[in-house]
């Protein structure tokens, strides 16, 4: 009964992982601009990874793949974000600029003396 239990979920964990996959690669393909691509990638990414990751641990019985899926999700849940986030600002400040339907760009109202440049940093 445990081992139709654990089945089912890491069943359930994988197909929620490869459709958060399947979810970013979309939004790579249809986003109009590079922030948005980088956003969809990041996020789903990260998630369905962290998902079939999960399925990992719960599926194996050896101690020493669990806890190094475990410690990969946590690599990929403090890694991603900041990396993305630096990506955007890097390529903000090579010029591309947002996608002409966005809404608001709060970059352009920052003065140039607030936006740390390479060559500045102390």
């Amino acid at each position: 009964m445990i081992e139709l239990f654990q089945n089912l979920l890491v069943g359930t964990l994988i197909l929620i992982g490869a459709f958060f996959a399947f979810a970013a690669s979309i939004g790579l393909l249809r986003l109009p601009d590079l922030y948005t691509r980088m956003h969809a990638a990041s996020k789903t990414g990260t998630l369905g990874s962290g998902a079939m990751l999960i399925a990992l641990a719960v599926y194996t019985e050896d101690h020493a793949t669990a806890s190094r899926a475990l410690a990969a999700i946590v690599f990929l849940l403090l890694t991603a974000p900041i990396s993305a986030h630096l990506l955007a600002k890097a390529a903000y400040a090579a010029g591309y600029r947002l996608w002409s339907g966005s809404v608001h760009d709060d970059m352009a109202t920052e003065k140039v003396s607030d936006v740390e440049r390479p060559d500045e940093i102390s």
